[in-house]
This record gives structure tokens, sequence and C-alpha cells, in this order.
């Protein structure tokens, strides 16, 4: 098993980050002038060869870096030793962030040839392979030529994986030069209690004592004390109670260390991609909805008596409150008359619904057919209240009377369209309701949410609302 590395230099990570970012601009030069060449070879053209890059297309090619530093990042390239290379996680970053900006510059970016930033794909994954390889063995050689003696505490599972990784890691720099061990015989690796600690590193020209012994607190302060004294190097292995050190980092709240056993994944980058996607996306409805939206604010006007938007407070992701924006379908007054109509309820659970519903309008019903009366919500989205697609937004008092694992179904931002509205929306069972909220919480993916803005969409037009 791998021992973990914790890495915290910020030089560093400066310049490995600033190394990409270089890797990138010079390769997309070389790949456009590649591609002038062979349009020459071609077509006879000569207008691109030796032509400088323009500023908007500098300007499109550090977004392209700044997307592959974050992408990488992601990937854990700058925050922890990766050795030996993770090549996948590098051609992963390539290929995301060239897939990307390609997709950008489809969409109306004409500052900047699609061909080059292909073309400098496999240029930029050589190359950020490369130097990291070169780095790995650069390091290798010069552990090589700076080995370390070492002593080790313990004489358990960890202390024998820790000797066995430096006898078969020699370009790691350090060499085990046997265990300090209390109330066992000398023997073997073993070459005394920790007592004997400053007579057998003399003898053995040790450098670095490792502490493999967790849970001994009082046996590792003596060996510190003891090491400090001969001016030794002292490191400890940290109990990590079973997990997997890959996954574990060091953090720190003001002057209180934090060890990081364990952090669930979280999709950075399909969630920052949402994000974007909702903004564009309810942008660009809003804007070629407005003159429906018009339209319908003033048949609501025109209809009964009472605002044109019903404004009601709904409960979002963590619990937070907000106000849910819709165009108003039900008459002046509707809460105060709900508690009336609690009896008549038909769904199963802690959330109101009724086929016939008195409070509603006559416009109202051919509102809610259409959805038209939800389109106000295309501003949660923009404000980041709501996404486009989620699990629906419950009033206040539906929330009041959540069990516990309901509140799960809260833990991801609220949507305009979800699973459950494309899948069972006339099914009146609140559980049914929370298992697809949760499934789409678990099985989340960005082309999930486009298929469910296809088939919300397909039954919009359908006129299957209530």
């Amino acid at each position: 098993m791998p021992l973990p590395v914790f890495v915290s230099n910020p030089v560093q990570l400066i310049g490995d980050v600033s190394l990409d970012l270089t890797i990138v601009l010079m390769n997309f030069v070389a790949a456009s002038e590649l591609c002038a060449l062979m349009s020459f070879a071609l077509k006879g053209q000569t207008s691109g060869l030796l032509k400088p890059v323009s500023a908007q297309a500098l300007g499109i090619v550090l977004l392209h870096g700044a997307l592959l530093i974050l992408i990488a990042h992601s990937q854990r390239l700058y925050t922890r030793e990766t050795f030996p290379v993770d090549r996948l996680a590098i051609a992963k970053v390539v290929f995301w962030s060239t897939l990307l900006i390609a997709v950008s510059i489809r969409l109306g970016i004409d500052h900047v040839s699609l061909a080059a930033v292909v073309a400098a794909s496999p240029l930029n994954c050589a190359a950020m392979l490369g130097w990291r390889t070169w780095q790995e063995k650069a390091r290798g050689a010069e552990n090589a030529r700076s080995t370390r003696n070492v002593l080790i505490v313990g004489h358990g599972q960890l202390a024998h994986e820790l000797a066995s990784y430096c006898q078969q890691n020699r370009a790691a720099g350090r060499i085990c030069r046997g265990f300090l061990v209390d109330n066992e015989p000398v023997a073997g690796d073993v070459r005394g209690p920790v007592q004997d600690l400053a007579r057998i590193a003399r003898a053995e020209f040790i450098d670095e004592i490792i502490i493999a012994a967790p849970g001994q607190a009082d046996l590792a302060r003596r060996v510190i004390r003891e090491a400090r004294r001969n001016r030794l190097d002292v490191k400890i292995v940290p109990d990590l109670l079973g997990f997997e050190p890959s996954s574990v980092r060091w953090d720190r709240v003001g002057n209180v260390p934090l060890l990081s056993l364990h952090e669930e994944p979280i999709p950075v980058f399909g969630l920052g991609f949402k994000r974007i996607f909702d903004v564009a996306g309810s942008t660009f409805l809003l804007l070629l909805s407005a003159p429906l939206l018009a339209l319908t604010g003033l048949l609501v006007k025109l209809d009964s008596v009472g605002a044109v938007f019903y404004c009601a407070p709904r409960v979002g992701k963590k619990g937070r409150r907000f106000l849910c924006y819709k165009f108003r379908t039900m008459v002046r007054n509707a809460d105060t008359a709900k508690s009336r109509l609690l009896t008549c309820n038909e769904r199963q659970g802690p959330f109101f619904k009724m086929a016939n519903d008195p409070r509603i309008t006559r416009l109202g019903k051919w509102l809610r057919r259409y959805s038209l009366d939800e389109l106000p919500q295309l501003w949660n989205v923009l404000r980041g209240d709501m996404s486009l697609v989620g699990p629906r937004p419950h009033p206040v008092d539906d929330f009041a009377r959540y069990k516990l694992d309901d509140l799960r179904r809260l833990d991801v931002t609220p949507g305009l369209t979800g699973l459950w509205q494309v899948t069972a929306r006339q099914d009146p069972s609140f559980e049914r309701n929370m298992a697809l909220d949760l499934e789409y919480i678990e099985t989340w993916s960005l082309g999930r949410d486009l298929r469910i803005l296809g088939k919300t969409a397909s039954a919009v037009l359908r006129g299957s609302g209530r």
C-alpha cells in the first residue's frame, strides 16, 4: 500500500501552474504556424504564415489555459505528489479543456482557429506528460544521491509497510536501518529499545526517526524529545483508522491542524458547467419569452382581482429560504383558505394537491395546464435560488412536516423541473416523489439534465400539467 505524501509548497504550485500555462500558449502558437503551413502546402494561401497572435486569440488561449489548470487542479495534479505520473489524468485534463474551448469556438467565437486549438491538444498532452516524467526522474536521482538512513519506531503492520516501501523504492531516498521496539529481544531488524536511540543512531549514522506506533502518545513524546536532543529529524505516521492514505490531506483551521481522512467526491467541473448552463439558459428563455410574459401578466390582471405575481417563500438548498415567483393562478387570500381544504388533499405525505381546487381561477387552470405559471421562476434560476433541473422546492408549511430522511432532497439546488415531473407527476405518493428526487441526486449527470429538459418540453406542449 502506498504511503501518504503531503505537499504544501506554494512556490512549487506557482511554478507548476505557470509551466502548464506556458505550454498551452507555446503549443497554440506552434499549432497555428503548423496549420498555416498546411494551408500553404494544400491551397497556396500565405496569409497565415508568420502572422502574430491577435489580442482576441490570446485571450481565448488564456481562457483555455485557465480551464486546463482548473480541471488539472480537480484531478489533483497540483495538490499532491502524483508519482508515478498519472497519464490518464493528464489525458482527461487536456481532452475536457480542449472540448470546452472547441464548443465555444463553434458557438460563435471567431477570433481563434479551431484547427489550431485541436492540433495543439496532443502537443499539450505530450508536453505536460514529458515535464512531469522528467521531474519524476530528476527527483528520483536527487533522492538517490542524498539517501537518508532511517530508524523506525514500532514493529506493527504500519512499521513493516514503511520499511518494505523504503526497501523496494530506493529512489525515494530512504534506507531503513531497523526498528526500535521496547520489550523485544535484539534480533534481526530490531536494533534495540527506544532508550538506546542515541547509541543506535550514532552507530548507524541515522538521519531520521519515523514513529510508526499509532495510539502510543507517551512513546511518541519520549522519541521526539530524544530525537531532538540528538539533532535528528523526526516524523510520525498518523493513525488513519483504516482509511486509504491516497485520499488523505492536511487542512488547517486557524492554528488547529486537521487531517482529512475522507471527502465525498464533488463534480466541481460538472456543477460549474451546470451553473453556466442555468445562467445562459434562463437568460435566453427570459428574453425569448418576454412578450409572452407581458401578455400573461396582463391576462392575469384582467381575469381576477389581485397581484400579477404570486411570491411565496420556498425552502431551497441546505434549508435556505427564498421567494419563489409564479404567475398568480389562485384567488386572493388562497393561502389562508388552504387550511380548510387539507382534508381534501389528494397527495400522500407533507405536500398538498387537489384536482378541482376551488381557489384556482379560470385563467389559472389554463396556465397550470401548460406550466406557464412557472415561467417567472426563470428569474429564480438566474439569481441562483433554483436550477433548471432539480427537485421541486416545497412550501415552508410542507417542509415543516418533513421527516429526518426527507431532508436529503435539500442537499442540492431545487429545480424548475425534475425527474419526478417527467416520470410520475400524477403519482400521489410523497414516498415516490422522494425516491425519484433521491435517485436524481445520487445519479446526477449533465446528460440526464438535458434528457429531463427534453421530456419537460414535450410534456408542456402536450399540456399535461394540472
